[in-house]
């Protein structure tokens, strides 16, 4: 077989259904200099809010920027505490840092890989002010019982929504029942831009207004600067990419999803814990995340087969060095720490056909 047979992802394949799309849409903006705001932002936050069933959403620059404005905009006094799950990127704990907070790592379910709320009772004092409940791999947190937490704890819940565009549990999605959600369009998401990018959504007028301002340097009228903001506004052409892919986002959730279900066919033969998902149509698939011993050469056995995969996460975060201040040892948390040392996340995009997948599992079938 050719190397690199299989990608982990394939945003060229992507491109080649709506390049003429994205060139129109990108000349408009150019023709028009609506580089930074603009009618192209306004545009797709509309088309987004609707997308997500939220009143409101506000592009900003980045997903991390998405996670601090919610939380900062929220009015936390610095020195907060919140509740972060314990396998996530740093993005989502970094951003409780940088808006004046500490991040209190929390381990996961062993069955979702998702926040344990259990385990996250155990971790509330005087000062936590937030839980972030990642909707990890297109997988959604039961929102109802975070919910219900939060409501018990007198939290604000900001959801990390950055791999969940278009996921639901029960019929509920990011932003219903929490007071933000926060989405990422970095190029690899679901709904990726062709550079960073990234929303928070309410269903708050008064959080809405709050956000633009902190997008904006404290400002919604120019020169007029109500507090110290920040510099994390949505540019116009990026704006443009994702209104046009906002139209196949729900197509190409399909076929992950469909993508999906072949994983479970070729893959379950094997004993492979496999991801769990009580009704596929909610789990958008983001990652395609697996469990195996051995890992790194599973891995590097695949590699050689010309299938690329990727380790989300290699390091958890309360074992990073950017967190070795707090000094968590590996029994701090049992789920998450075992686990960094089986997860492999195999190739999943719209694109990936059924032969590829057999072709993966049965690479994996020789393998383990």
């Amino acid at each position: 077989m050719n190397t690199q047979m299989v990608p982990f992802v394939d945003l060229r394949a992507q491109y080649e259904v709506i390049k003429d799309e994205v060139k129109a849409a990108i000349e408009e903006v150019v023709k028009s200099c609506a580089f930074v705001g603009g009618p192209f932002v306004v545009k797709f936050e509309e088309d987004f809010a609707e997308f997500t069933g939220c009143r409101y959403a506000v592009g900003v620059a980045n997903g991390t920027d998405a996670l601090r404005i919610a939380m900062q905009a929220t009015g936390c006094e610095p020195g907060f505490e919140a509740i972060v799950p314990a396998n996530s990127f740093i993005a989502t704990s970094e951003a409780v840092t940088h808006a004046g907070g500490k991040p209190v790592f929390c381990d996961v379910d062993p069955e979702t890989h998702l926040i344990d709320l259990g385990e996250a009772d155990k971790l509330v004092t005087p000062k936590t002010r937030i839980i972030i409940p990642v909707h990890l791999y297109g997988q959604m947190v039961d929102m109802r019982e975070v919910r219900a937490f939060a409501d018990k704890h007198s939290l604000v819940v900001v959801e990390d929504a950055a791999q969940a565009h278009g996921a639901e549990y029960l019929g509920i999605r990011p932003g219903e029942l929490s007071d933000v959600a926060t989405y990422s369009f970095y190029p690899g998401k679901n709904l990726g831009a062709y550079g960073d990018a990234g929303a928070v959504t309410t269903n708050s007028a008064e959080l809405a207004e709050i956000i633009r301002k902190w997008r904006d340097h404290g400002s919604n009228k120019k020169y007029h600067h109500q507090f110290e903001g920040l510099n994390s506004r949505l540019d116009g052409i990026q704006a443009a990419v994702l209104s046009v892919k906002l139209r196949y986002l729900a197509d190409w959730t399909k076929k992950r999803q469909s993508a999906a279900v072949l994983y479970q066919k070729y893959l379950e033969p094997l004993g492979l814990p496999l991801p769990i998902s009580n009704a596929p149509e909610r789990h958008v698939y983001h990652l395609y995340v697996i469990r195996v011993n051995d890992r790194d050469t599973v891995r590097q056995e695949l590699g050689d087969k010309g299938i690329a995969t990727g380790i989300h996460y290699p390091i958890a975060l309360p074992f990073l060095e950017a967190y070795a201040r707090y000094e968590h040892k590996p029994d701090d948390f049992p789920v998450t720490y075992r686990y960094m040392q089986q997860l492999l996340s195999l190739p999943m995009y719209p694109e990936l056909n059924e032969d590829q997948i057999k072709f993966i599992g049965a690479t994996l079938e020789r393998i383990v």
